[in-house]
């Protein structure tokens, strides 16, 4: 099994445990919660795959993507009360998940032959698009779109990865370096409140 691999699969487990989390804070049944689990972990490396060419997605073609994403949800749904004792859960989860896949889908794309801005904005995307599918089924508005500075962490961490490859530097030491520094800005602007500007409208009538 590759570090690729690897990486991908702890990414997909926890965006899993995210998706469920926030399933079960929705009240879902079994069901439900094990759909959000499958779509929050896998949606990003989907996106990425058919993006890129490698297809069937692994998600669809490689069993232990399908198998770590119903354990994940079965954990959250049976350790429930746990969870909801230990609120704040959701957001390392999350941001952990944003930071291997921002990695991987970086990498993966690197391998298949993509330049490397393409690839930098690529596992960005690969890291922001679980997130987006997670909310938007659950109907909230995404994540990436209200919360602190969630794609930039993604895109911090996918910049990293490129600037090792073409530095030539080790890819699973880049790696860690970059997903470190992803989930780092990502916890950081959680606990201080880092945001983007938001346009000034003025006092509404």
């Amino acid at each position: 099994m590759t570090t690729l691999l690897i990486l991908d699969l702890v990414g997909t487990f926890v965006f899993a445990l995210s998706g469920a989390i926030a399933g079960i804070k929705k009240r879902l049944d079994l069901f439900g919660v094990l759909v959000i689990s499958f779509a929050a972990g896998n949606a990003g490396g989907i996106t990425r795959d058919i993006l890129i060419g490698a297809v069937p997605p692994g998600a669809i073609s490689n069993w232990m993507y399908i198998v770590v994403s119903m354990f994940a949800g079965l954990v959250i749904f049976f350790y429930s009360s746990f969870i909801h004792r230990h609120k704040n859960f959701i957001l390392i989860f999350d941001g952990a998940g944003l930071a291997l896949f921002a990695v991987t889908g970086t990498q993966k794309a690197l391998t298949f032959g993509l330049n490397p801005l393409a690839a930098a904005l690529l596992g960005m995307l690969t890291g922001i698009g679980g997130g987006i599918v997670r909310d938007l089924l659950i109907n909230e508005i995404p994540t990436v779109l209200r919360a602190e500075l969630y794609a930039v962490a993604a895109l911090a961490g996918s910049f990293i990865v490129v600037a090792g490859y073409e530095l030539n530097f080790h890819p699973a030491t880049m790696s860690i370096i970059g997903a470190f520094t992803c989930f780092a800005i990502r916890f950081m602007a959680i606990r201080r409140g880092w945001k983007l500007p938001i346009a000034d409208i003025g006092n509404e009538s």
